[in-house]
């Protein structure tokens, strides 16, 4: 894993695995998928974040 970080302005968790290209995204629930070309996971955005580790509490 590469780097991870929190932006609490807008309550996103970033989680980034490579420095590749993002080539398209797909949403699944709070989550966005961001893709290379070769299909490679590059990046996880996990949205509303605090409101989701708070319901896990």
């Amino acid at each position: 894993m590469k780097k991870v970080t929190y932006n609490g302005d807008v309550d996103i968790l970033l989680i980034e695995f490579s420095d590749e290209s993002i080539a398209y995204a797909e949403q699944k629930g709070n989550k966005i998928l961001h893709y290379s070309d070769s299909d490679k996971l590059v990046l996880i955005e996990i949205l509303n974040f605090r409101r989701l580790l708070l319901a896990s509490a």
